[in-house]
């Protein structure tokens, strides 16, 4: 790895290192100037954004009142299209030709159950047929607002009314209006929904508006239908000589000796106007103790800020010492335990050091148990090896013969350790242990070697002596049974229960010589009788037929396990 002067200070060029030294100053100076740095261009910038907030408060503030008048007209627009929409509605309800209005109220009535709103029909000469604020022919007298019913009748238009006092409710309320014809082409009569007044005090409510301001909603002749002052009351005069009813935007006015800053909007679906108002005194004032607060927090802020960073650089300071003794305790090879610590990012790392000295010391508990295991496994390998040698000393071929037969029981004997290596810790795999020891010798026509059975893993070493077994069985199939002609068959199946592991090797179609002669007597035999027998407590049978030889093969289940669940 190469060090640079970035990375070592102490090789870095003299010039450097004593620029290094120059500024190599505690955590806490650093804390101290980074928070200097942050606060003294944030005062300056207050004290800019001061001079240019006065200049352009106007400016500010005739935004902020179109803006809270703008919402307080489009819901109060919404709500008139909202009874229009249901008035159109309750329309539907009547059937043309009925002169019987007893079920088109039922209807309506059912229809307003739980509204604020009622229904109400009038007749050309200004009566109501009915009321849904009273039962169905209860008396009723005469409309407070036929103005508004005349030109509904005259225009056949939708008309909204201005705030009148219902005889009816009892009460200053508001009609929208819509003309309802017999044929289709003339009004006969006339449907209007009526709404009282205080229902509109929610939409001018304080929740729309900044602090000190108020909102009413006024009608064309200038009365209140609805104000969040609870001093104006529905249907009284507004207070203050507004700017003329079409006229929007901000303004200006004076009642009783004080001054008021005013903004209008004009609704075009009612005709009404919307009108916020302040007191200029309270507006002013809002704004000078916005950035009086400001800056005297911001001078708190700093003291706070410089306390605050002395105490966190101690707080710092003592944790990276901890963390420097855990970082000297984990190359030693010690046991780090996590700290706990204020600041989250110093525990992290402490719990990581912590990992980390587990990590390496199961590292070095497993790389210990891995050598054992390494040992383990080759004294087994070289006893496997020793075993197999011993018993082929009673070889009676040639020493060549007895070489490729030994070199192929070696190879046997690897394949079944590359197995045991790539399945250590879950098991061999019985079906692919039968298919690698008897890869070698199947022929050309794969259907004539079948192997059957479940699902089965077993213990590494166990594999090893039941791969030694295969291994030998093909070689004597291939030698002079089954395998020695072109058309013999061998059939490899086992089973397993909760006691035995049963394995079953049969051989048809062989050509044997002499058919009640007793079959040659070889390693394979040996392997089968001796090692299966001796290591694995295995009862073995063997049978002859008439074109094969058969082994029949019982293990005890418990032989069988991996090591793993074994341990």
């Amino acid at each position: 790895m190469v060090e640079t002067a970035k990375t070592n200070p102490e090789r870095a060029p003299p010039g450097e290192a004593e620029t290094l030294a120059r500024v190599r100053r505690p955590l806490a100076a650093y804390l101290a100037a980074l928070l200097m740095v942050a606060i003294i261009p944030s005062f300056v910038f207050s004290l800019v954004i001061l001079k240019r907030s006065t200049d352009n408060q106007d400016e500010v503030v005739s935004q902020l009142l179109r803006a809270s008048t703008g919402s307080v007209t489009r819901v109060v627009e919404r709500e008139i299209d909202t009874m229009l929409t249901t008035l159109k509605v309750l329309a539907a309800l009547h059937r043309p030709g009925d002169k019987d209005f007893r079920a088109f109220y039922d209807r309506s009535l059912s229809a307003l159950a739980g509204t604020s709103t009622n229904l109400l029909v009038i007749e050309r000469s200004y009566r109501q047929l009915f009321n849904t604020r009273v039962p169905y022919g209860a008396p009723l007298p005469p409309v407070a607002d036929p103005k508004s019913v005349d030109q509904a009748f005259r225009s056949g238009t939708t008309v909204v009314s201005d705030v009148f006092f219902g005889r009816t409710a009892g009460r200053w309320v508001f009609n929208v209006y819509l003309p309802l014809g017999d044929n289709g082409t003339s009004t006969e009569w006339v449907m209007a929904l009526t709404r009282d007044a205080d229902d509109l005090a929610r939409v001018v409510g304080h929740g729309t508006l900044s602090a000190g301001w108020n909102a009413a909603v006024l009608d064309s002749a200038g009365r209140v239908v609805a104000s969040s002052d609870p001093k104006l009351k529905p249907g009284t005069p507004f207070f203050m000589d507004i700017v003329p009813s079409h006229n929007t935007g901000l303004g200006t006015a004076r009642y009783n000796g004080v001054d008021y800053r005013t903004v209008t909007e004009f609704s075009v679906t009612s005709g009404w106007r919307v009108v916020a108002w302040a007191r200029q005194s309270d507006v002013n004032a809002r704004v000078v103790n916005s950035y009086l607060w400001l800056s005297l927090g911001g001078v708190l802020f700093a003291a706070l800020a410089l306390v605050g960073s002395s105490a966190i650089a101690r707080m710092l300071s003592q944790g990276v010492r901890g963390l420097v003794e855990d970082a000297r305790r984990l190359g030693d090879g010690e046991a780090v335990a996590p700290r706990r610590h204020m600041i989250a990012e110093l525990e992290t790392v402490s719990e990581a050091l912590s990992s980390a000295a587990n990590a390496r010391s199961e590292a070095e508990s497993e790389i210990r148990f891995l050598m054992r295991e390494v040992a383990h496994r080759s004294k087994n390998q070289l006893t496997v090896i020793q075993s197999m040698l011993n018993q082929s000393v009673h070889f009676n071929g040639t020493a060549q013969d007895f070489a490729e037969a030994f070199r192929r029981r070696i190879a046997g004997l690897a394949r079944s350790t590359d197995l045991m290596i790539a399945n250590a810790v879950q098991g061999v795999d019985m079906a692919e242990l039968a298919r690698n020891q008897l890869q070698p010798f199947i022929p050309e026509d794969s259907t004539r070697v079948v192997l059957q059975g479940p699902p089965l893993r077993l213990d590494a070493q166990v594999s090893q002596t039941l791969g030694m077994a295969l291994h030998e069985l093909a070689t004597n199939a291939t030698k002079y049974g089954a395998l020695a002609n072109g058309h013999g068959k061998v059939t490899l199946t086992w089973t397993m229960d909760d006691q035995l592991f049963r394995l079953v090797w049969r051989e048809s179609g062989a050509d044997l010589v002499v058919k009640d002669a007793s079959p040659r007597r070889g390693f394979g035999t040996m392997v089968l009788e001796r090692m299966l027998g001796m290591a694995l407590e295995a009862q073995l049978e063997r049978l002859m037929h008439d074109d094969g030889i058969e082994w029949h093969v019982a293990i005890p289940a418990h032989h069988l396990a991996p090591e793993e669940a074994a341990a």
